[in-house]
């Protein structure tokens, strides 16, 4: 903006003068065609082309300095905007929780599936992630959807493998959460599910994975 009021003013401050010098001129053809009588005509009608072609040369560079002013605005608004898109994309893609190792499923009375364990991080250089299963804001959220059932808020449990005592899963930590499916879920031999993650910013995780054949007490699911 500094630069587009700096042209502005430097092409008014020259129209000024062209105008000034101008002017200065016809003046001095006036005195002569006092001097000169016998050329007045000729005199007087050079000064009205010099006026006019001032004038017409005042107005390109009024016209210049707008649209320079124009073009200059739309470019700095153009780069905020871009900025703000680049800095809205990294804070989602700091934001983003990555899973850590296999997904482990339970079963303390087969067939049934008590539990769905699995262990997660922050992505490489990423921003601390709540992982408060109390919290009621600023939470990150485990959704739950098979063939028959789904759950948009699913109750976890956090055990923190590593960390550092708070409830924000912070960089160099591991947290593994344990996720009750919900009682109407048809979990079994056979049965697709998917887990979803999501996070106050980051992107959301879709974890799909197939339950074996035969229900065991602890199975390491693909």
């Amino acid at each position: 903006m500094a630069t587009a009021l700096a042209f502005v003013l430097v092409g008014t401050m020259f129209a000024f003068l062209v105008l000034m010098t101008s002017i200065f001129r016809c003046e001095r053809r006036k005195e002569m065609v006092y001097v000169r009588l016998a050329r007045r005509a000729a005199r007087e009608e050079k000064g009205i082309t010099g006026l006019e072609t001032a004038i017409i040369l005042i107005a390109f560079v009024v016209v210049a300095t707008v649209f320079a002013f124009v073009v200059l605005t739309t470019g700095i608004f153009s780069s905020e905007r871009g900025k703000e898109t680049v800095y809205a994309g990294l804070a989602k893609a700091r934001g983003t929780l990555e899973m850590r190792g296999g997904v482990i499923a339970t079963s303390a009375v087969p067939p049934t599936v008590d539990s769905i364990i699995l262990n997660l991080a922050t992505t490489a250089g990423g921003d601390a992630i709540p992982l408060d299963p109390a919290a009621t804001t600023s939470r990150t959220v485990f959704a739950y959807r098979d063939a028959t059932t789904i759950e948009r808020d699913l109750a976890y449990t956090v055990f923190w493998t590593v960390g550092d005592g708070d409830n924000l899963l912070e960089p160099g930590e591991l947290a593994e959460v344990t996720v009750v499916p919900p009682a109407a879920s048809s979990l079994g031999p056979n049965t697709r599910f998917t887990l979803e993650i999501q996070s106050p910013v980051g992107a959301v995780i879709d974890i799909t994975r197939d339950l074996p054949g035969s229900i065991t007490t602890v199975m390491q699911l693909h």
